[in-house]
């Protein structure tokens, strides 16, 4: 139970109270009651809006109220005073003590400190990359690929169950132009002069290799052979060698899916037959005529009757086909299988998407809406390019990738470290910057390098303090003041931010609080600089010494557990 849980069940009590006394109504919905930090922070620790929110279902004044709840709170020993503030919200100020008993229950729940049990007993899939596999991994796919890892990390600390999933793109044209780019370099590999990669084709060396590897094991029974003797094989293979190439990319990010989910097999298997018929069971897909295109219409258009799914009836703008003229499936009739296929196994779906996609997200929102009934909760978060820079100048391309920056290149340059934390410092739908001087900056303005700074700093306080020959048994910890324990009250945010964060679907706040703290950090033991007796490590005062890394070594722990969610090692020493 965190703090805030913790007294939100104090206001329970004290709310039973009142109904118990004939002051409130039984059976009111407390559902939006909250107990959090006031805006300003000079109003206390807590503040709660129960009086306001209350109030008019119970036909009571609201300050009225306040005032009565706020009697009933005073009668806790953790806290120091209550205050009643504009029409009815009520602020708590706790007790130095009960701070220190929450600094106490950070060190003794260490790398628990934070958890949450909202998510036990459900299942979430989060569906992350899923980059078509034309070829390796490239800045395009990292912010992506971080957020997912990141906010999957996220939902298991709240206490939820996690699969994570990528879905292979591997049943559209895209795969065929693959397969016929490694065919130019499977005769390549066998001697034939290629020239230029004609248009359309990838140029990426990165086929190299696996024309090099087809050649060997078929010889030139193919160099001639007409598209459709060996296209299938040249695809299946390709697609294979890829996807070893984005595992291998996923990899330097320390980011492993559970499920790989193929789109061509999920065909196979008649998935998308099978959610057409559930669908039309249940009245939700017709037959029917899309309106002529807006505008001038084509010459070439004509009317044709298409399987339509009744999008509109779920907020979409027009019902939408989930097959083409020529009976193959649309891309919305593959995602509405796929996904039909996902809610078999999970509570809540979560897709994270480019934001080229967005103009998607209405209609497969409305689809798994009709799948599930409603029961299924679905969200889509669209994760905004990155543009890379150097020293403030757009990098060039890669010859070796085919005009593409490769994800490996910049993890091998800055560090898995670097590049994670870089793609939590922003909201994910916000435009992001990456430019490679800046990332390794060591300046405040750098998150990276201050957050990892702050965990550094703390472990050299304790090597500091055993070098003093300073042994830290029982710690008393009255020695810490009230400047102190302000830190302690940034510190015991955390698990509401894990809640929070994980509720919004939003890892980088994670990201955001951790910043937060190390500066509060940061500025606690700055004091030292000017007022020795503001030290951490003061050799003649074991006591103190020893209740400042206690303080410390706290603040070190939940940065350990923040970066950790965050997928980033928190080092012991800066290079």
């Amino acid at each position: 139970m965190t703090l805030y849980t913790r007294f939100a069940a104090h206001l329970d009590a004290a709310l039973d109270t009142l109904v118990a006394a004939g002051d409130l109504p039984a059976g009111l919905d407390r559902a939006n009651v909250t107990v959090e930090p006031p805006r300003d922070t000079s109003h206390g620790d807590l503040a709660t809006n129960a009086a306001m929110v209350l109030a008019k279902p119970a036909a009571a004044n609201p300050r009225a109220l306040a005032e009565k709840i706020a009697a009933e709170l005073g009668k806790l020993e953790e806290i120091e005073s209550v205050s009643v503030a504009g029409p009815g919200f009520i602020n708590l100020t706790l007790t130095d003590d009960t701070w220190r008993a929450e600094l106490s229950a950070i060190r003794d729940e260490g790398s628990d400190y934070g958890r949450s049990t909202r998510g036990r007993g459900t299942t979430v899939n989060v569906e992350y990359v899923s980059a078509n596999p034309t070829g390796p991994m490239h800045m395009g796919h990292c912010r992506g690929a971080v957020v997912g890892d990141a906010l999957a990390n996220l939902l298991e600390f709240a206490g939820a169950r996690v699969i994570r999933e990528y879905y292979v793109n591997d049943a559209g044209g895209q795969v065929d132009v693959l397969a016929r780019s490694v065919h130019l370099r499977y005769r390549e590999a066998l001697g034939e002069e290629i020239g230029d990669i004609p248009e359309g084709l990838y140029p990426g060396d990165y086929l190299v290799p696996v024309g090099k590897a087809l050649a060997a094991e078929f010889g030139d029974r193919y160099a001639d052979a007409p598209e459709g003797e060996w296209l299938v094989l040249f695809r299946t293979r390709a697609v294979a060698a890829m996807m070893e190439l984005i595992k291998a990319d996923l990899a330097l990010l320390g980011i492993h899916h559970d499920l790989f989910s193929s789109e061509a097999e999920l065909q196979a298997a008649g998935k998308p037959e099978a959610a057409e018929a559930e669908l039309r069971a249940r009245g939700l897909i017709y037959d029917g005529v899309l309106e002529a295109p807006k505008g001038e219409t084509p010459e070439d258009w004509e009317p044709v009757v298409l399987p339509l799914f009744r999008s509109t009836q779920f907020g979409d703008d027009q019902d939408r086909p989930i097959r083409k003229s020529n009976g193959q499936w649309t891309y919305f009739g593959a995602d509405l299988a796929y996904h039909y296929q996902k809610a078999q196994t999970a509570d809540a779906l979560i897709d994270i998407w480019g934001a080229d996609h967005a103009g998607t997200v209405k209609r497969i929102v409305a689809a798994v809406r009709a799948l599930t009934g409603g029961k299924t909760r679905f969200d889509v978060k669209l994760v905004q390019m990155v543009r890379l820079l150097r020293a403030g100048e757009p990098v060039k391309m890669s010859k070796r990738a085919g005009n593409f920056v490769t994800l490996a290149d910049v993890v091998q340059e800055v560090g898995k470290d670097v590049v994670r934390f870089t793609m939590l410092t922003r909201k994910s739908d916000a435009q992001m910057d990456f430019d490679f001087a800046k990332v390794v900056e060591l300046s405040r303005e750098n998150p990276v390098f201050y957050v990892q700074y702050a965990h550094a700093r703390i472990a050299g306080l304790r090597r500091k303090t055993a070098e003093a020959g300073i042994v830290c048994g029982a710690v008393d910890l009255s020695q810490l003041d009230t400047i102190e324990l302000d830190l302690v009250k940034i510190a015991a945010q955390f698990p509401r931010i894990i809640e929070t964060a994980a509720a919004a679907r939003e890892p980088h706040r994670i990201a955001f609080y951790l910043n937060d703290l190390a500066a509060a950090f940061h500025a606690l033991y700055n004091l030292g600089n000017d007022n020795p007796e503001r030290r951490f490590l003061i050799t003649e005062n074991a006591a103190i010494t020893c209740a400042r890394l206690f303080l410390a070594e706290a603040i070190g722990q939940i940065i350990r557990n923040g970066l950790g969610i965050m997928g980033v090692q928190a080092v012991q020493e800066m290079n």
